[in-house]
């Protein structure tokens, strides 16, 4: 199969930090708390990185559900993660400007036997696109 490539434009507002992201024919709010700068109208990119990941993660699980004999009746995914400000904001030089740790827990609602769910759950760790980026790869930019 070749490579698929995934396109976005995003376009500052012109009003305080608030950006439109815009792929394909879908459009998404951008912006920070108020606290952070924003006008707190929307999520923030480091929210939406975390939707991103359960998103992915919930596509997943209906995906590769029968593939693994689990009867899926539904599938969600709660995810936090550690952020300090004090690195994005550059009060703090010596502080990550992303996430130091984002913790997930999957859940799986299903008659199904227990060591399928585990196996599922296995699949969609194994296979998650969002998840696999978030463990490395190079971002470039182009003038």
């Amino acid at each position: 199969m070749a490579n698929t490539t995934f396109k976005a434009n995003v376009k500052w507002s012109g009003k305080g930090v608030y950006s439109e992201g815009i792929s394909r024919d879908f459009k998404v709010g951008l912006d920070e708390p108020k606290d952070l700068g924003g006008t707190d109208l929307a999520m923030n990119p480091v929210e939406m990185l975390l939707n991103a990941l359960g998103g992915c993660m919930t596509i997943c699980a209906a995906a590769f559900a029968k593939k693994c004999g689990v009867d899926l009746k539904g599938c969600n995914v709660d995810i936090e993660g550690d952020l300090d400000p004090e690195g994005f904001l550059g009060i703090n030089p010596d502080v990550r400007t992303g996430y130091q740790e984002i913790r997930y827990k999957i859940n799986i609602d299903s008659p199904s036997p227990k060591e399928n769910i585990e196996k599922l759950i296995d699949l969609i760790e194994a296979r998650c696109p969002v998840s696999d980026t978030l463990k490395g790869v190079t971002v470039t930019c182009k003038i």
